[in-house]
């Protein structure tokens, strides 16, 4: 049987979602304690590969067990007694056995979050750029990227996917009292692909760049010719459409 679960970390202290030789995961430490509070072997997969610091206010995961779990709001008790304060269970709920929590999902979306002002207690959980931004300008170079498939220039290099051709359902940018905050969902995503977007719009909104070149960029599907990465730590993953 299959249960999907709902949940929401803070990527700061964790080297990414997937399980790593060296360094501590999400995926880890989720699979440590679902195993110790069922008492049998449990092994969690992932909507997707977040990276060391990015965070996600809402994740799936799945995991198959024989028999059907009796109480499923004591084991969610159970777990989050259990779990650091930097990971959260908020739904487990039983699922078709073929419907899978990477391979199923139809749509994901990000957020990427820019304090314009000094916060302490966003330090964690957004980029910090004192520099002024034009907003409407890199609105309208999100715009174009409605307009093309290939996103290699926006791909971290030497990844074992056989293609870079994404579709983009929603870019934009919009004002938050002290943030900015960039969403986009497509579905699928390249390795570092929101983070090198997100540093491309910024050198427009600080008019280093223009939307010629912008879109030049794109065309020249070479990683070279983008933006900086931005920090992982202003990006969330905020959803995801099975």
């Amino acid at each position: 049987m299959r249960y999907f679960v709902q949940l929401s970390y803070k990527g700061t202290n964790f080297h990414g979602w997937q399980i790593q030789p060296n360094a501590v995961s999400v995926q880890e430490v989720l699979n440590k304690a679902f195993s110790t509070v069922m008492r049998q072997p449990i092994d969690l997969t992932g909507a997707g590969r977040t990276d060391t610091g990015v965070h996600a206010s809402f994740f799936i995961a799945h995991f198959d067990v024989n028999d059907e779990i009796e109480d499923i709001e004591k084991l969610k008790f159970a777990l989050n007694n259990l779990l650091p304060f930097d990971i959260a269970i908020q739904h487990i709920y039983k699922v078709a056995d073929d419907l899978h929590a990477r391979f199923s999902a139809k749509e994901r979306e990000y957020q990427y979050f820019i304090s314009t002002q000094k916060n302490p207690f966003a330090m964690e959980t957004s980029y910090y750029l004192q520099r002024k931004l034009n907003m409407e300008l890199m609105n309208e170079a999100a715009q174009i990227l409605f307009q093309y498939i290939d996103f290699t220039s926006f791909s971290k290099l030497h990844t074992d996917v056989q293609t870079n051709n994404c579709i983009i359902f929603k870019a934009q940018w919009e004002r938050r009292e002290a943030s900015l905050v960039f969403t986009i969902s497509a579905d699928r995503f390249l390795r570092n692909m929101v983070r090198a977007i997100v540093g491309s719009l910024v050198d427009i909104g600080m008019e280093k760049s223009d939307l010629v070149k912008f879109r030049k960029i794109i065309e020249s599907k070479n990683r070279s010719n983008a933006g900086f990465s931005v920090p992982a730590k202003g990006l969330f993953l905020t959803n995801i459409v099975y």
